[in-house]
């Protein structure tokens, strides 16, 4: 399909529906993009599709259209609680902007319904909503969904509803697998009618990929679309118009470097990338702090109602930063993003690829640039060869303002940043040795103390990597960071309340294990007697000499111990005599002993 060449709506074999082409016009789409043109008329020929492009190629008009068409053309019509197509994806901002543009097309058909499935919401609602209103088009990520499979008891027959299901698609099909969720897809499967039409799209094609093809698809066809001239010819993956820069700068100067980009850039819109959801929340406060008269987000997976609230508005925005993780590496779609900047490489270099391909989407220029270490500069050629995606070295900024004294100083003066700065620096440096490219990462071999002294850390951190090693070039800060109080006065008042919880609680253990002490110094004196006992008739059985002292004392032991045995005297008398030395005498224990 490498032949397949763009051209007007109407040059479709298919027609397309009046509105649909009203729709596309006023968004702008005037001309189909390669993948579009190759996908719609298959699709809307009852043939699978397995189709990859790189990314911001126009992969989601290519499944919208033929949905709407595919259903359009329908003879028996859906009824109310039936589902006509469903539309999967990993992530739930991607969902949200799947679910906006199918609105889009959607508005001059009433008699079609959508409904969205994501996290981060009540899946009560979901069941509410799906048994009042249905859905004709459901666009989901793949855990509610089989969680509204499973809610039969609460009235909803969602397996009942997907029988007259017409389209399947699978959007970032390669990243639903790299995501774990493999398991989920096959439940939702077996729920699904095996006549359908089912569309996979993906940015790259992996061996698990094609195994989902081989139990998902019926005889598919695979359509492989790549960048005209050179980028055909080496099948590079990403936007032709999307340049790359990489810079190598030391560890504590990386974030120097980071910030005085930004202040330079200020009225463009940005992507800034970290390895870990720790990163994201120290750095995303640390550059706000930094970078004046900018609106900076930051968004992680483990933002749960926040996140569709933040991706929508900067959505909005023309200009401003967003501190992400790979969340929203992956088929997101945000207007006119200037720079893609990879503050952290990512674990794998599909990642890369995917990264970068948040600017330059749909024939518009964009530019990403990462940061590398000196010890990393080889990740450069491994990117040209690995994933055919050329870099071009950018120099570090001369005269960057050194901005790591103010960050330690906002430790010194919040216990939250320091805390923040803590975290990051531990998850970072457990992605680092967890990365794909281990020969070229090398944890080993990566500067701690340069690394610590980048994170703005007033000390280092205990953890089992650093466990052992000295660290001559980091000077940690003299005051104590146990004193560091919080700068929200609510959150500090409750860490004094549990610190002195704590010291109250050590207090009472001190006393109690000094109460216990003393009560088993008397315990421990007559197990030292009953030792004496054992060891002195030892040496008799073994025929040794012994004092008469110690005869005597041992014989009065005896004695002692009949008289507790026939109830004669009570322990703590049995105790008291045997510590005091009270014993009687030898006689006595003679009559005893001839009783």
């Amino acid at each position: 399909m490498e032949s397949v060449t763009e051209g007007s709506w109407q040059s479709l074999p298919v027609k397309l529906h009046q509105e649909v082409l009203q729709s596309l016009a006023d968004l702008g789409f005037t001309h189909m993009t390669p993948v579009q043109s190759a996908t719609i008329p298959l699709f809307m020929s009852n043939k699978d599709i397995a189709a990859e492009a790189v990314t911001g190629s126009g992969k989601t008009l290519a499944f919208v259209i033929p949905i709407l068409e595919i259903l359009l053309r329908r003879e028996e019509k859906l009824k109310k609680m039936q589902v006509g197509a469903i539309i999967i994806t990993p992530t739930r901002e991607l969902a949200i902007q799947i679910d906006e543009v199918l609105a889009h097309f959607m508005k001059p058909f009433p008699q079609f319904s959508q409904t969205l499935l994501i996290g981060g919401s009540n899946p009560a609602e979901d069941v509410e909503k799906l048994k009042e209103h249905g859905g004709h088009i459901m666009v989901a990520t793949p855990g509610r969904l089989v969680d509204m499979f499973r809610r039969r008891s609460e009235g909803l027959d969602l397996a009942s509803r997907v029988k007259t299901l017409d389209v399947l698609v699978l959007d970032e099909a390669d990243r639903l697998l790299d995501m774990g969720f493999e398991a989920s897809i096959n439940t939702i499967l077996d729920f699904l009618p095996k006549q359908r039409r089912t569309g996979l799209f993906s940015a790259t094609q992996t061996q698990e990929v094609e195994n989902l093809v081989r139990a998902g698809l019926r005889n598919p066809v695979r359509i492989t679309v790549k960048e005209k001239g050179v980028a055909a010819s080496n099948t590079q993956k990403t936007p032709a118009r999307l340049q790359n820069f990489y810079m190598i700068c030391k560890a504590d100067e990386k974030f120097n470097h980071l910030v005085g980009f930004l202040r330079q850039h200020k009225q463009e819109k940005h992507l800034v990338f970290f390895s870990t959801c720790a990163c994201v929340e120290y750095y995303g406060k640390i550059i706000d702090a930094l970078v004046k008269n900018v609106k900076l987000m930051s968004i992680h997976g483990k933002m749960k109602d926040k996140r569709n609230k933040i991706f929508t508005e900067f959505r909005k925005l023309d200009s401003g930063i967003l501190v992400c993780t790979d969340v929203m590496a992956r088929g997101i779609d945000i207007a006119e993003v200037n720079w893609v900047l990879q503050y952290d490489p990512p674990s794998s270099a599909s990642a890369f690829v995917h990264r970068c391909g948040r600017t330059a989407r749909i024939g518009h220029q964009g530019s990403a640039l990462v940061f590398l270490l000196p010890m990393e500069e080889s990740y450069v050629s491994f990117l040209s060869i690995n994933q055919k995606c050329p870099l071009q070295e950018m120099q570090p900024f001369k005269n960057s303002a050194d901005v790591l004294p103010k960050v330690r100083v906002m430790a010194q003066a919040d216990r939250a940043v320091f805390e923040k700065g803590m975290k990051a620096f531990v998850s970072c440096v457990q992605a680092y040795a967890k990365h794909e490219c281990s020969l070229i990462f090398r944890i080993k071999d990566l500067d701690f103390a340069s690394l610590a002294r980048g994170f703005g850390l007033l000390r280092m951190p205990k953890m089992p990597e650093l466990k052992g090693k000295q660290f001559p070039d980091f000077t940690p800060v003299t005051l104590d960071t146990d004193a560091i109080p919080y700068k929200d006065k609510n959150r500090e008042k409750q860490r004094r309340k549990m610190l002195e919880e704590q010291r109250q609680q050590r207090q009472q253990h001190i006393e109690r294990k000094r109460f216990i002490k003393n009560k088993a110094w008397s315990k421990q004196k007559a197990k030292k007697e009953k030792k004496k006992k054992v060891a002195a008739k030892r040496k008799i059985n073994e025929g040794s000499d012994i004092e008469d002292a110690d005869m005597d004392e041992l014989l009065s032991d005896t004695r002692l111990l009949k008289k507790l045995k026939k109830g004669k005297i009570s322990e703590e008398e049995f105790e008291k005599q045997l510590t005091t030395g009270k014993r009687g005498t030898a006689e006595g224990v003679d009559s005893e002993t001839s009783e």
